[in-house]
């Protein structure tokens, strides 16, 4: 089942404080960016993000699980209500994550 636009307008909202978030479709479902870095997936309108020990700082409750088969494990982000909470989340999360290479030039 793919994710909903509506619920990735909805979580991309909800965030939105933590810089320009943007999503691009991968693979059926939708990769969520910060200021053009990856952090997060959206499958099956369900929000994953990268585990940094800054985010299990912020939230140390958070569920370990693969957004799908074969993946790496990502928190399961199930409070999705709490703007405040949630643009923490990102903002450290991003912060902690190394800056995406720089693409060659042909």
């Amino acid at each position: 089942m793919a994710s909903k636009a509506e619920f990735v307008t909805y979580v991309t909202e909800q965030m939105k404080e933590a810089g320009q978030i943007t999503c691009r479709k991968m693979f059926g479902e939708y990769g969520v960016y910060c200021d053009g870095k990856i952090f997060g997936l959206i499958c099956e309108d369900q929000l994953f993000v990268k585990i940094t020990e800054e985010g299990r700082r912020i939230c140390p409750d958070l569920s370990k699980v693969p957004p799908y088969d074969g993946a790496k494990p990502y928190f399961l982000v199930e409070e999705l209500d709490n703007r405040e909470l949630l643009t923490r989340l990102v903002e450290e999360t991003v912060k902690a994550l190394p800056e995406p290479k720089k693409k060659k030039k042909k």
